[in-house]
């Protein structure tokens, strides 16, 4: 993302059919009050700040599920990308009368009421995005985080409004995976957790509410697996292969994608990041493949090849 401050760049709206219209600015605020006297998360505004794929498929989800949705991208290239990412992914939604509005200005988050920061799992840069957004959002907008591994109390702590904080661990491909895991700060707001429980629910997500320690609960639990199938396959020395071991995964533990697939999914710098903020043990094979640049599907290659 950019640290300096421009002027706010033309808005880049995707829709599903391919028309690209600016959607009109709603003007009532969402506030404590109103929520308090039971106005409905419906009414949020999302914006997403991010151009992966977390943070499309996020804005595409909120698109899809209210009506609308802001991306800050960090670039007018990366903001072209992401256009083109949430149209496609809006389109296989088939949520035609949805429409994510793309920026590469950060001061498109003022209107927003729920910005989250969706970018790589790196505390120094999410940590710096967060209180940028902090001066950029309106005074009770919620500020949150997609992290899957950072503490959600310091990254509030580091983005000016702790109170008015949370960490929603949504999972990928956003739009068809169903868990959100939330983690919260020590002083949220009791409203701020009403509203993001409305959120997730609006969302069409489940919503679990976990302690706020490395990993959650999924990767927690996850990751030191996916590693001791790596271990596996090099203690093997050659008598099983890959596809060998991702089959018996899921034919006899019924799992959807083998654990070597899902670290090639994930991304191996991905995973060797959210296993160092678990504090788990890390194969040295995953580490010479991710310094060979073999880091899995976005590479071409991993343990399984891709081109």
């Amino acid at each position: 993302m950019d640290d300096g401050h421009r002027p706010l760049a033309p808005a880049v709206t995707a829709r599903a059919e391919g028309t690209h219209v600016i959607m009109p600015a709603v003007s009532t605020q969402l506030t404590d009050e109103s929520i308090e006297n039971g106005e409905k998360s419906v009414n949020e505004r999302v914006a997403v700040a991010g151009s992966g794929a977390i943070a499309c498929g996020l804005a595409a989800v909120a698109a899809a599920r209210l009506g609308g949705a802001t991306l800050i991208a960090r670039s007018p290239a990366s903001a072209e990308r992401a256009r083109a990412q949430t149209d496609k992914l809006l389109s296989r939604m088939e949520a035609g009368h949805a429409s994510v509005t793309v920026h590469d200005s950060r001061e498109a988050v003022a209107d927003a009421t729920i910005v989250i920061e969706a970018i790589a799992e790196s505390f120094e840069h999410k940590a710096a995005l967060l209180a940028d957004l902090h001066e950029h959002a309106g005074q009770q907008a919620i500020l949150g985080t997609t992290t899957s591994s950072l503490s959600v109390q310091e990254l509030g702590a580091a983005s000016g409004r702790p109170e008015r904080f949370v960490g929603l661990h949504v999972f990928n491909p956003v739009p068809r995976m169903d868990l959100v895991e939330v983690a919260y700060t020590s002083s949220a707001m009791d409203v701020v957790r009403s509203r993001v429980k409305e959120l997730v629910d609006a969302l069409g997500k489940t919503y679990v509410e976990v302690p706020d320690t490395p990993g959650f609960v999924v990767n927690r639990l996850l990751f030191p697996m996916l590693f001791d199938a790596v271990r596996l396959l090099v203690e093997s020395e050659g008598a099983l292969g890959p596809a060998e071991i991702d089959q018996c995964m899921k034919l006899g533990a019924g799992h959807p994608m083998g654990p070597l697939a899902l670290l090639d999914f994930v991304g191996l710098d991905v995973s060797i990041a959210i296993g160092e903020q678990i504090g788990a043990d890390i194969p040295e094979r995953l580490r010479t493949m991710a310094k060979d640049g073999a880091l899995g599907k976005k590479a071409g290659r991993g343990f399984f090849d891709y081109t």
